[in-house]
């Protein structure tokens, strides 16, 4: 079990407090769910008594209590001026969001995890402030200034990970990349980045799977791993060309589907940035994949070891599974 059974109620109200969040009528009942969930997370990240895991957990509550902070400044200032009001709340959220330019503290944090949390901290801490977000929306000022948070993040996202040796930090930089396609979906007034969010999140799930499986941190543990073989390299390079959006990848389908969005609503100069950073992430993730398929050639592969198949787990060949749906979309749109 990843995490143990006694930590299941900080699991619980971690999901409550994203769902009070959610379903509040009211800002301060947004904050209270926001501040459950922030309090929930921090009991996980320090699982065990390391160093490393209580830095992480004190910069986390340091950033989350700034935004928090800002949130409820945010209602002082609602009684001279709502667009301010708004404002602050709009800057809280892109602060918990790691949105750039607010994006300083993620791949920092990110570095002290386990790959567990490192999830959790990618996915499911990020919803509750999107469907927030979203809700901030009516304002066309504030439009502007996501479309121009996202195409930040997109390019920090994209040129921040560039020769780094850390899986872990990659990893944050493609979340703040992805962050980005979110933020243009929700600024263009579409319910789609919901699937958007699914998706990426089952892609991250299958990613960050292997790596926790083989308890790999660095580029140069993944290729010495132990339990490395042939078939887990594979399957890792897989999952990560599914994870940079190239066809035919389930990850290419929501990246798709919003490119078409975005020329229907002529937002040319966002969709460029974006698809300039994602050709620049596309090359981080093949800095991890090439090594992999040197190493399948025999003379090449005294590195790994050979094992057999059913050392593999039902568990990750479902959860790797996913990336594949996107090839038979083409025989689907055929029988249509």
């Amino acid at each position: 079990m990843i995490f143990p059974l006694s930590y299941m109620l900080f699991f619980f109200t971690l999901i409550l407090g994203s769902i009070i969040s959610i379903s509040s009528p009211s800002w301060f009942g947004a904050w209270i769910g926001l501040e459950l969930n922030m309090m929930s997370f921090i009991p996980l990240i320090t699982l065990k008594m390391n160093s490393y895991f209580s830095e992480a957990a004190l910069k986390y509550f340091l950033i989350q209590a700034l935004g928090s902070a800002l949130l409820i400044a945010s209602g002082f200032i609602s009684i001279s001026s709502l667009f301010f009001s708004s404002f602050f709340i709009f800057l809280a959220l892109l602060l918990k969001l790691a949105s750039a330019p607010f994006h300083f503290w993620f791949p920092q944090i990110m570095e002290g995890l386990a790959w567990p949390q490192a999830f959790l901290l990618s996915t499911i801490q990020k919803l509750a402030p999107m469907i927030l977000l979203s809700y901030l929306m009516i304002n066309n000022i504030l439009v502007k200034m996501t479309m121009f948070s996202a195409i930040l993040s997109a390019l920090i996202g994209a040129f921040g990970g560039l020769n780094i040796m850390y899986l872990r930090k990659i990893m944050a930089f493609s979340s703040i990349n992805h962050l980005s396609w979110m933020l243009i979906a929700i600024s263009a007034g579409d319910i789609f980045w919901i699937l958007y969010f699914l998706i990426y999140s089952l892609i991250l799930l299958s990613v960050m799977s292997m790596f926790h499986k083989l308890q790999t941190f660095t580029l140069s543990n993944l290729m010495q791993s132990d339990q490395n073989s042939i078939f887990h390299a594979t399957l890792i390079s897989l999952n990560l060309l599914s994870l940079s959006g190239l066809p035919p990848f389930t990850g290419f389908i929501p990246k798709w589907i919003l490119i078409q969005i975005m020329v229907n609503l002529n937002l040319f100069l966002p969709l460029f940035f974006l698809l300039f950073s994602t050709l620049i992430t596309l090359y981080f993730y093949l800095r991890i994949v090439i090594p992999f398929i040197l190493l399948l050639n025999p003379i090449m592969n005294f590195n790994m070891k050979y094992k057999s198949f059913t050392s593999i787990s039902p568990s990750l060949m479902i959860k790797t599974s996913f990336n594949f749906i996107g090839m038979f979309l083409p025989i689907y749109l055929l029988l249509i």
